[in-house]
């Protein structure tokens, strides 16, 4: 499986945001974003550059797909899925994102990130509808319950991505989880005002499409 092997808080620093990347540390004062605002580099500016009307439109585009834990080639597919869908291609683009079982994981508190969530289903600690997947983009629906697979070490890891997360943010309104069962349920398929990140989607959107 293709991953992201690059120091995680580079991407943030190079993007200039925090994209909560590495779960407990993005809360904390060890924030590189906090502590250094300059990207990574051996030029040592201050500020930042001006960008060109394209380094603006790529630089949301490598946001969003290093948010989500994505590489180019999937993150080409999804734009290729949402750009087939009906209604907006930047909000579907954002919606699928949001649908992956990976982020639904990770938004529902068993993962303190997207990474760790990533890895708990790629080893076998999730089930869906109470069948074990090891899919991490697989595309979540209405109705779905994701619960933990009942395994002790499954239940440590999730408790210890609970512990964290539910002090620093809840599940989103779209899923409902049962902390004590180490269990959820999709309630709705996300829309666009569920995405909790501060992303330019038309911006993606233009970028991809030349």
């Amino acid at each position: 499986m293709a991953r992201v092997t690059d120091a995680k808080c580079r991407l943030c620093r190079r993007e200039g945001v925090q994209l909560y990347i590495k779960g407990r540390r993005c809360y904390t004062e060890k924030c590189a974003v906090r502590r250094r605002e300059t990207p990574p580099g051996a030029v040592r500016r201050r500020g930042r550059r001006r960008m060109s009307e394209y380094g603006t439109r790529l630089r949301e585009k490598q946001k969003l797909k290093r948010t989500y834990g994505v590489l180019e080639k999937q993150f080409r597919r999804v734009f290729a899925e949402a750009n087939r869908q009906k209604g907006n291609t930047g909000e579907n683009l954002l919606v699928l994102l949001e649908r992956r079982l990976d982020n639904v994981v990770y938004v529902m508190g068993f993962g303190s990130s997207r990474a760790m969530a990533r890895q708990m289903i790629r080893h076998g600690h999730v089930t869906v509808n109470g069948r074990k997947v090891t899919i991490a983009s697989m595309l979540v629906a209405e109705g779905m319950k994701i619960a933990v697979a009942d395994r002790e070490k499954s239940k440590s890891l999730a408790k210890a991505g609970l512990e964290m997360s539910r002090g620093v943010r809840q599940a989103p309104s779209w899923v409902a989880v049962n902390d004590e069962g180490l269990e959820g349920n999709v309630l709705a398929l996300p829309k666009r005002d569920d995405v909790p990140i501060d992303i330019n989607e038309l911006f993606v959107v233009e970028v991809c499409s030349r």
